[in-house]
């Protein structure tokens, strides 16, 4: 669901880069307040294992078209909402950048679309509501599944709305909504199913890594994890390692929802934007993208695609990381002073 900056006007880009920035300075401020330096180091593999998924494109039956893992309620189940939305936010910079995966204009948008809905309505509102009395498997998958279809359909209606606000009249809303709505639906039951998957394994494996996992009642408070916390999140970065570098290959060629909705409407997954600032946000992203579209430049090689999904997970590990433990390292210094 990455929106190129052409769906979108310079003026709905800067007020959805306000609303993203907004969002993200609550998250750092309500992260600072969380003394869990432990979570760090899962940040940065749930980072790359969710930068790696999005890489795998899933085909829907019968409509031509894809999907692909946002993640939100994923990291948000693990991280909690504030430090997974912030680790989502590193996700997308890294691919907007570096992958030319969305455009630069339009990174605020998929920031709110893509991270916004999952870490928040997500998991504040469905996780939370259906943990209340206990977590459980049938509750993950449950919780996963409807989160995903929910946050899933709030995204795809937040593009529209946005297509229609920038006066991208060759996507009248109407028509754009009825295509939009429905093939994210589809999308959004595969990923809940994945993400209750990858929750289910981390219960089973260490379920004191969930987010609340003070909710576990009875006996499930007895609950002992099949592994050990290190060797669970070696599982997960080995995971991220194998979908980034080999299982991406076998990724659908099919135009995801959002290209297929607009091939729908207008005969094209592309629409043309002109003006000074498309321009100087392609000139930028030309020069920060040295693996565009998770290929080497004028290479027609798969060797390309298995690069980017490891190189690409580690930058976004080495992000998350430098700036999860940095004002930890401040925090420390200005105590010894």
């Amino acid at each position: 669901m990455h929106m190129a900056d052409a769906l979108v006007s310079p003026a709905v880009a800067g007020t959805m880069y306000i609303c993203s920035a907004a969002a993200m300075g609550y998250a750092v401020r309500k992260v600072k307040l969380e003394e869990e330096e432990k979570k760090i180091p899962v940040m940065g593999v749930m980072g790359a294992f969710v930068f790696a998924a999005q890489m795998v494109n899933f085909s829907i039956p019968g409509t031509g078209s894809s999907g692909h893992l946002c993640g939100g309620m994923l990291l948000s189940a693990i991280l909690g909402p504030y430090a997974g939305f912030l680790t989502m936010i590193g996700v997308l910079l890294v691919q907007c950048l570096l992958f030319a995966d969305g455009g630069i204009l339009a990174l605020g948008c998929n920031i709110w679309n893509m991270a916004f809905y999952g870490c928040f309505i997500g998991i504040l509102v469905v996780w939370k509501l259906m943990m209340k009395n206990g977590i459980s498997k049938k509750r993950i998958v449950a919780a996963s599944v409807i989160g995903c279809i929910l946050t899933l359909q709030l995204g795809a209606f937040s593009v529209v709305l946005e297509t229609l606000s920038s006066g991208i009249t060759e996507l009248p809303f109407g028509l754009f909504a009825v295509t939009m709505q429905p093939i994210h639906l589809a999308i959004g039951l595969v990923e809940g199913l994945i993400t209750a998957a990858v929750l289910c394994f981390v219960y089973e494996a260490r379920p004191e890594l969930l987010w609340h996992a003070d909710m576990l009642t009875g006996t499930e408070k007895q609950k002992k994890g099949k592994l050990s916390y290190k060797n669970t999140v070696i599982i997960l970065a080995a995971a991220a390692v194998v979908i980034g570098g080999l299982i991406s290959l076998a990724a659908s060629s099919n135009p995801d929802g959002l290209e297929w909705s607009i091939a729908q409407v207008t005969g094209s997954t592309e629409v043309a934007a002109d003006g000074t600032a498309y321009q100087a946000a392609e000139e930028v992203q030309n020069t920060t993208a040295f693996l565009p579209d998770y290929a080497f430049k004028g290479v027609d090689s798969v060797l390309g695609t298995s690069f980017s999904g490891i190189v690409g997970g580690l930058i976004v590990v080495a992000i998350l990381l430098f700036c999860g433990y940095i004002p930890k390292f401040k925090q420390r210094k200005r105590k010894h002073e």
